[in-house]
Parts: C-alpha cells; structure tokens; sequence
C-alpha cells in the first residue's frame, strides 16, 4: 500500500515527548529525541512550546490505555495549535477512539518508531506491517545519551510466548534479537559518556536469540559484554539486569553471575505467581515455585547479599483462596527485598479475559494489600541488613540532596552534600543509618584512580 504521509516535521519545528510505561519506551523516547535533534528539530521542555507532540503510549492495564486519553487531552489543551501523533502499544479497539481526540494526527503502531525517527509519520489506518516493514526484524534505534543517571540498554523487543493474560505480543509483535556487536558498541558508547550504570532490557529477555546465529542466548551475551568490558570497566561501572523470566534460572545463569564482574547482585523475576496451578493457567507453567527457590539457594552461595525484585499478578482469573496463599507462602520463604503487585486487570485480546473464575475486585485488592505487606516486612529487614555492610557504591542520581541506588538496588541518601561528585558517577560508601525507607550513607574515601572512572 502506498504510503500516505499526514505530515512532515521540518528543520526548526519545536516537538516534545511524553513516554508513558515501561524502561523500552523510555529508550525508545530517548531514540526518537537523539533522531529530531540530529536533524535539526527543537525540543521543548513542555507541550505548550510545541509544534509536535508525541505520546508514546503504553497499554499494559487498562489504566494505562485511560493515561494515553488523558495525555492527548493535556497536550491538546497545552498546545491546540500542535500536531499530536500517538505511537506505541495502543490495542486496536482503542485507535479509533484516540484518532478521533482533538489534535490527534496519527496513530501509529509500536513498529511505527523507527520510521518516526525518519521523520516519516502516516496516516492512522495504515496496518503495522506496511509501517514497520519485517515485524520480527529488530528496530533499527540506538542512543548516545540517555535523561537518567542509570541507562537502558535495550537488546531485545517482542515476545512470542503469549502468556494468557498479556496483550504486548499483539501490540510489539513476535520476539526480535539485538545483534550483540550492537550492544557492545553502544554499552561502550554509554561508558564513554560518562554513565557508570547501564540497565540490560527487553521484553522477554529469556527470548534474547530469536532471529540470531544458534547458540545465541541472554546469558552469552553477557557473558559477551563481560568479555569485551570488564578489563577496562570492573569496579569502574556495572550492568544490572531487567526483568527475567524464571526459566531463565539454571545452570549457565549461575555460572555467568559467579564469573561475572560487572554484573551487580540484584535480580528482578517476573514471577506473576508462585501457586503452580495460577501458573498454568497464565501459560507459564514452564516453571514452578521449586525452581525459583532452589535456584535462589545457590545464588546465596554466590552473591551473600542481593537485591531481588519480583512481579506478582493477585486475583487471576481461577485463583482460588487456597492459591493466593501458597502464593503467599511461597513468597515469605523467598529473600525477596520488593516487587511490584498489581490486581488482575483483564485485556481484551487476551485469554484471559474471558476465562471462567473471574475474582471480584474487592477480592484482587485484598489479595494484593496482602502479598504487598509481606513484601513491606521483608524489604525493611533487608534494609537493616544493608545499614550493617561495611561498604556499598551508589550510582549518583540526584544532587538535591545527593541521593542514588546502590548495588543491590536499595535508594541511598547521602548525610551531607558531596564535593567533586558528578550525577551519574560512582561513589563508594559506607551506610549510616535507615531512614525513611531509604540507607542514609556517607562517602568513604575514593581510590587514587577514582571510583567513575577508568584506571
């Protein structure tokens, strides 16, 4: 199909960007700024000085799709005057009510980005296909700099897996690999620019692969930056890893992480549950709560302390009494130090709004409520544990006051303010005291060398 181009953003013309959702729309807003400026765009501080506004949309839950309405709005508000193109994972019963928000110039799909970055902005009805050429190719974007002192580094995008209760593999499309030369050069180029923390991402990193040479999985392309980083850059800068997925958790994963000396002591598990029959029926009976735990056991071995992160899903469709809490119990025997809990919300698309078993809101709530204040009491004794090492080093995020997250990924703040001390650097220091939910730490002395720098 020809394409029907709604407009062209000119040499000059003033944009802004607001990115709702996860760390991969965050990259990819920070890729899509990186293009416009490079080709003589302007970027505004707020939509009302702008004469493009890109929502770039995340559609997760169905709050989420509501906070892409609502962005239009504000933006139209903002700037009536402005062409507003909404591109990213809007489901396909929605377009057509954003399309038709005052202000609204297009909308385009999630594969739509790369040609957006081009300056090439089509017409809404145009298919995601004829926007995005190959849907199982990886998206030709990249950065050199990044808004947050701690950088993401996308590697992979898409998932072909099709958990029953996930609407990204209709909206990113099936699992796609990053060449792992690609990542290399630009881990080296975030390093360059001064960044001493670098967030490895994808959508399903377990899927890190696809489309790539046999062989290829996440963990060898660690094992890749490692290689190629590590003797110019251990106890200089780190990796931390994104989301995982369970299945992940074996053999190759444990030996990568013992070798490893960029990899900080911090894992995030999409767990979802931890009762083997909500598994199943989420699609994800591939691993069960005694793989996590016995994998967990052995990475004591490895990393004394860590930091561990999960995603837990309360009041799935068929969830009974009984599996919230094994869900329950499973967790409080896991060093789990937070996570993320969200109640069912059911996607239309999916399986699993339509599965029979459907839990009563107030019911997911409670469940919910109830699995976040087992993690509460776990996240505070882990961060007495914290105050008592004799060391840590906190990547600097903020200067008002000097604030960032250490290793294990626990917010620090500083006692008093730092001198000589850049955002994004690396400083080394002791912990203090906890307060307010945070390590209170003051800066140990810094190596001859410098604790942000290369030796």
């Amino acid at each position: 199909m020809k394409r029907k181009t709604v407009f062209t953003p000119g040499s000059g013309q003033r944009f802004h960007i607001r990115t709702l959702g996860c760390k991969i729309n965050q990259y990819e807003a920070q890729a899509l700024r990186e293009a416009w400026l490079e080709r003589g765009l302007c970027e505004s501080p707020d939509a009302a000085g702008a004469d493009v506004v890109v929502v770039n949309a995340c559609a997760v839950t169905a709050r989420a799709v509501a906070d892409v309405r609502a962005a239009v709005r504000a933006a139209h508000r903002a700037s009536p005057g402005a062409a507003v193109v909404v591109v990213g994972c809007v489901p396909e019963e929605d377009r057509e009510i954003v399309a038709a928000l005052p202000g609204v110039a297009a909308v385009l799909p999630q594969r739509a980005k790369a040609a957006l970055a081009d300056l090439r902005i089509s017409a809404p009805h145009e298919t995601e296909e004829g926007q995005a050429g190959t849907r199982d190719a990886f998206p030709p974007l990249s950065i050199a700099d990044y808004p947050r002192a701690r950088a993401v580094l996308k590697v992979q995008d898409g998932c072909s897996h099709r958990c029953s209760y996930c609407i990204v593999p209709l909206l990113r499309g099936p699992s796609a690999s990053r060449q792992p030369e690609a990542v290399v050069t630009e881990a080296r180029r975030l390093l360059d620019a001064g960044f001493r923390e670098i967030v490895l991402s994808g959508v399903n990193l377990r899927q890190y692969g696809f489309g790539l040479p046999r062989g290829w999985n996440f963990w060898r392309l660690v094992r890749r930056l490692e290689r190629e980083l590590a003797p110019a850059w251990a106890g200089h800068a780190r990796l931390r890893i994104s989301s995982l997925d369970p299945a992940q958790l074996g053999d190759e994963a444990l030996e990568t992480l013992a070798a490893s000396r960029l990899v900080a002591p911090h894992l995030h598990l999409s767990l979802q549950s931890l009762s083997p029959a909500v598994l199943a029926r989420m699609r994800r009976g591939h691993y069960g709560p005694e793989d996590v735990h016995r994998f967990l056991d052995r990475l004591a071995w490895v990393w004394p302390v860590f930091g561990l992160g999960a995603d837990f899903i309360a009041g799935f469709p068929g969830e009974t009494g009984a599996d919230a809490a094994r869900t329950i119990e499973n967790a409080a025997a896991l060093p789990l130090t937070y996570a993320h809990v969200f109640p069912f919300s059911a996607r239309p698309g999916t399986a699993a709004a339509s599965l029979e078993g459907q839990v009563a809101e107030p019911e997911r709530t409670a469940r919910a409520a109830a699995l976040r204040a087992l993690v509460a009491r776990k996240r505070q004794a882990f961060l007495r544990r914290q105050a008592r090492l004799e060391r840590m080093t906190v990547v600097l995020e903020d200067d008002a006051p000097w604030r960032g997250r250490n290793e294990h990924y626990v917010e620090c703040r500083f006692a008093a303010p730092l001198s000589g001390a850049a955002r994004r650097g690396l400083a080394v220091c002791r912990p203090v005291a906890v307060r307010q939910g945070c390590i209170e730490v003051a800066p140990l002395p810094r190596p001859e060398s410098g604790a942000d720098a290369r030796p």
